[in-house]
């Protein structure tokens, strides 16, 4: 048997790369492409699959951002290359003027990478094959104009010739029509006659009966014979310089096309890389093009044989349901060192053979270079050999039966297939007898197993499932089928075997009972179990999956209200914070107009003396504005009016409590004078004036306290809400933040907060040790240290305070 790394020869075909190929060819824009895409091959070169890959998704990307890239006159100048190898053949204008349009396309390719070369680098290198300078196409643009004939100035002589030609057109023109004018005054010619050509001369139309009127000479006659066409005496010599001139401008220009054919010759080599270049553009384009068509990628290539394809899809078949306006169902693959060979089971018409007919696509397509309709995050790898048995191989001339083309392949992967093949068998062992085919079939996968060879193989047959779930490097594969309705789902499921579901089917279709229980009778309990088995598997499957999908989305409804919710909270938030910072801009606005009132009042009374009578009546002007505010802070909460001390009669003595009237201060009077009286206010001892006293009974003495010690219990929770450990005194005077400081740790040693931090900053370094020599002598603070170099180091002090 001959060794094939592609077995067998028709592979393309059986795959459906033929008609891969066919669709990239309707997307080349010359044979320039289309020669290429019938050179695609397989190929195991990593490095060499890499760089067509890299140079289609870069292609992609060019059409992706809608740069203008050349599009037209990728023409196929090879032929005309062939002609002007010759020595003294000479092209004509035409195939010069295809020759300029593609030399313009070939320079405008070139400038493109010039510009992106960067961000196309695979491409950009292709541009090595061109050598070529502007010199040809400003020669051949010197010659041949836009509409691919030769200029008028193209030589000297040509110009003359020209221009001669010209001036005796025009000369035989003013002839012609007199003598026509003439002719027709007399009645020689048709009513609708007009000066025509016959024989590359300008003859007049005469009537065949005038024909002898009118010296000259007869060039042609009409189809009924009443016409002819007249060549006067007069305009022979005319025509006869016409014809002189002809011939020269003919030979003139043969003259300039053969040397700007000269001109051509020896770069032949060269314009060969630069169309060669220019074809493998338009190919990869073509490329590209079908790529964006099937939604292909540039995958990850990896040198260690693992598949794990994320939504791989038969891009022949999907163009087909996308016309049905149908989607395909995405395929999800996974085999590596220890699942080398899948083995797919199920029901017929389940998606078995779409499955291995898709990976096995998919693969070739890769391994000719051609991205490949899959997730981008997939992984792929490349191999060596490519085996398939698809299909009917019935061969009538060599009396070969369809299972005996089934071995004859069988025969050739077993001989051959090795750790880097990769190989794909649809139904296999069918064919012949079921029992000896599926002892052959277990014989034939086993030996593939041992060795190495990674692939797809679809079947029916039980015993091929066991040996699947107790072989190392096999793994089965079941085609999911929704029992209920009896669909298929076409969905892969890797790590478990599928069942036919025969006896379920025929059920549903309404085949007696007596004829399926005969089948379960002579199928065996054992085989019918297992096949029960299978079908509880899918069964509970498919209710998890239902569970699962109801449980998430219960999560994410639950998200959805978690979300909502924290924007409700987010825009309370900040509806907080809209409607504080519109009353503290209104209360600070309505401070300023009642300052300045005031201040003008004042101002009034100084400046003009004003008597008492206009500062009375100034003042009852303030008292109105202060009933003008106090509306706005009737929402204010009120304070529980506070109970009246009971005030002793009597004279004040020592030992008595008494109240300040001024302040309210409770206190123990420790000595009298005669206007005088020492009290005590807890450790604090003073002089007060008799009449500033009030003497009180000790239980107002206490409930006074406890009123006061609320009050202070109350600043103090206000406080501590308040209080920030954080001071930032960045951007402050050194004589501003003293009392700041001061302040600031009074209000934490009262608080009873141990940890402070001071924002400072590095600077100078002045507020620093303003700060600090602060810190050093306050008898609250225990110790002073920079804060972590992360967060701010030398610029923020720490500061610790005593218990």
């Amino acid at each position: 048997m001959i060794y094939m790394k592609l077995y067998p020869e028709n592979l393309e075909e059986k795959i459906n790369f033929d008609k891969v190929k066919a669709l990239i060819k309707a997307q080349c824009t010359s044979s320039l492409g289309t020669d290429f895409v019938d050179k695609v091959q397989f190929s195991k070169d990593y490095e060499q699959v890499s760089r067509f890959l890299e140079q289609t998704h870069e292609f992609v990307q060019i059409l992706n951002s809608g740069e203008a890239f050349p599009s037209a006159h990728f023409t196929n100048v090879h032929p005309y290359l062939d002609k002007a190898r010759l020595e003294g053949t000479f092209l004509y204008e035409d195939e010069f003027h295809a020759l300029k349009a593609s030399l313009h396309t070939l320079d405008g390719c070139v400038r493109f990478f010039a510009k992106h070369g960067e961000e196309y680098p695979e491409l950009t290198k292709l541009t090595g094959f061109v050598e070529l300078d502007d010199s040809l196409y400003k020669a051949i643009d010197r010659i041949i104009d836009e509409k691919g004939k030769v200029r008028n100035n193209a030589s000297r002589e040509l110009s003359l010739i020209r221009s001669q030609i010209l001036y005796e057109e025009n000369r035989l023109r003013k002839v012609l029509d007199r003598i026509f004018k003439e002719a027709k005054g007399r009645g020689f010619t048709p009513d609708d006659a007009a000066v025509t050509i016959r024989g590359g001369r300008m003859v007049i139309p005469v009537l065949a009966e005038n024909k002898r009127k009118i010296k000259g000479f007869i060039h042609d006659e009409s189809a009924t014979g009443q016409t002819v066409f007249l060549e006067p005496a007069e305009v022979l010599d005319i025509n006869n310089e016409l014809q002189d001139l002809a011939y020269m401008e003919k030979r003139e220009i043969r003259k300039l096309l053969t040397q700007l054919t000269d001109r051509v010759r020896p770069l032949i080599p060269v314009l060969r890389k630069a169309y060669h270049f220019l074809g493998m553009l338009d190919f990869i384009r073509a490329k590209a093009k079908f790529a964006r068509q099937i939604g292909a990628v540039k995958p990850q290539l990896e040198k260690q044989r693992v598949l794990d394809w994320r939504n791989a899809r038969h891009p022949i078949l999907e163009l087909a349901l996308r016309q049905q306006e149908k989607s395909i169902v995405p395929l999800q693959m996974k085999l590596d060192h220890n699942h080398r060979l899948l083995v797919i089971s199920g029901p017929n018409a389940g998606g078995k053979s779409v499955t291995l007919k898709t990976t096995a696509l998919v693969q070739y397509m890769l391994q000719c270079g051609l991205l490949v309709p899959m997730d981008a995050d997939s992984t792929c790898t490349l191999f060596d050999q490519f085996f398939i048995d698809i299909g009917d191989e019935q061969n009538i001339e060599n009396d070969l039966s369809t299972y005996s083309s089934h071995l004859m392949s069988m025969k050739h992967f077993t001989r051959f297939a090795h750790k880097k093949t990769v190989l794909f068998i649809d139904e296999f062992g069918t064919g012949t007898e079921p029992l000896f085919g599926g002892a052959i079939a277990e014989g034939i996968l086993l030996h593939l197993a041992k060795s190495g060879a990674y692939g797809v193989i679809t079947t029916h047959y039980g015993n091929l499932k066991q040996v699947a779930a107790k072989t190392q490097g096999l793994v089965n594969g079941a085609m999911r089928y929704d029992v209920e309705r009896l669909e298929p789902r076409y969905e892969l499921e890797i790590g478990k075997p599928g069942s036919s579901f025969a006896l379920e089917i025929a059920q549903k279709i309404g085949i007696d009972r007596e004829i399926l229980d005969y089948a379960k009778t002579h199928i065996g309990e054992d085989r019918v179990r297992y096949d029960r088995m299978l079908t509880k598997l899918e069964n509970e499957q498919q209710a998890l999956r239902r569970s699962t999908q109801e449980h998430k989305q219960r999560e994410r409804q639950l998200q959805q209200e978690l979300s909502r919710y924290e924007k409700l909270a987010a825009d309370l938030e900040e509806n907080k914070k809209k409607y504080l910072a519109e009353a503290k801009a209104e209360a600070a606005k309505l401070l300023v107009d009642v300052n300045r009132k005031i201040e003008l009042s004042i101002k009034e009374i100084r400046e003009k003396q004003a008597d008492k009578e206009r500062t009375k009546a100034i003042r009852e002007e303030l008292e109105l504005l202060k009933q003008e505010v106090r509306p706005t802070l009737k929402d204010r909460p009120k304070k529980a009016a506070a109970e009246p001390i009971q005030v002793m009669e009597g004279a004040i003595q020592v030992g008595d409590t008494v109240r300040l009237k001024d302040n309210g201060a409770i206190a123990e009077v420790l000595s009298l004078s005669a206007k005088e009286a020492e009290i005590s206010i807890g450790e604090l001892k003073s002089l007060v004036k008799l009449k500033r006293l009030e003497r009180i009974s000790a239980g107002e003495a206490k409930r006074e306290k406890r009123v006061s010690s609320s009050r202070h219990a109350s600043y103090a929770t206000d406080k501590m809400l308040n209080f920030s450990p954080n001071l930032d005194i960045r951007g402050r005077r050194g004589e501003e933040i003293l009392p700041i400081v001061q302040n600031f740790i009074d209000e934490g040693n009262m608080l009873g907060v141990k940890n402070l931090r001071i924002v400072h900053g590095k600077g100078d370094g002045i507020l620093r040790q303003v700060t600090r020599n602060m810190l050093q002598h306050m008898p609250a603070v225990r110790k002073m240290e920079d804060e972590h170099a992360d967060r701010g180091g030398s610029g923020v002090t720490l500061v610790t305070l005593k218990d």
